[in-house]
């Protein structure tokens, strides 16, 4: 098992594909430039499964309190998100303080994002079934069981004791990237530019 989603870990799953009108591959090279020449990237995203200031941050917050890192591992997916490649403009933390976003960094498409760095490709099978919600109205619940439906991404701790329920059907899921997890974790995005 990799030590990204070993016993006890933190991770940020996230289905990914096309978005905004660009392939994923794309996205990677974009966000892969951004990180080496702002220092981080913002990775855009929608949805209140992983609200910025109610799951993302208090959940990063307490593995950083602890002295350990959140993950970002994404699963891909065939998708075809047309919205507008509109890039925001602006990014808040809190959502009442706003600052512009680097001009190295572009964030396409998205009401939120969140802060990475070490973006990179891996082969990684993480078992849902021995996963759960740590923060939200969810709390507790295994990440099988919440993960479905219209439910593409999710906070989640693997099960300290490298344990959970029964091997389930396509619960083991194939992530195809990686990325750490950096301050402030998630923001709030508007105005394009």
């Amino acid at each position: 098992m990799s030590a990204i989603i070993g016993p006890g870990a933190g991770v940020l799953y996230m289905k990914v594909g096309t978005h905004a009108q660009e392939s994923l591959e794309d996205i990677v090279e974009r966000k892969s430039r951004e990180i080496r020449e702002a220092g981080y990237g913002m990775w855009g995203y929608g949805g209140n499964t992983c609200h910025p200031s109610t799951m993302v941050q208090p959940f990063a917050r307490e593995f950083q309190a602890k002295g350990r890192r959140i993950h970002l591992v994404m699963e891909e997916m065939d998708s075809k998100h047309f919205a507008e490649p509109n890039c925001a403009a602006e990014y808040s933390v809190d959502g009442l303080e706003w600052e512009l976003v680097p001009e190295e960094i572009e964030v396409r498409g998205s009401r939120y994002a969140l802060t990475i760095k070490n973006l990179r490709r891996d082969e990684i099978a993480l078992p849902l079934h021995r996963t759960r919600v740590p923060v939200g109205p969810s709390t507790g619940r295994v990440g099988s069981r919440y993960v479905q439906g219209r439910v593409d991404k999710a906070c989640l701790v693997v099960d300290p004791a490298g344990e959970g329920p029964a091997v389930e059907e396509g619960v083991e899921r194939e992530i195809g990237l990686v990325a750490e997890l950096v301050e402030p974790y998630a923001v709030y995005l508007r105005n394009y530019r």
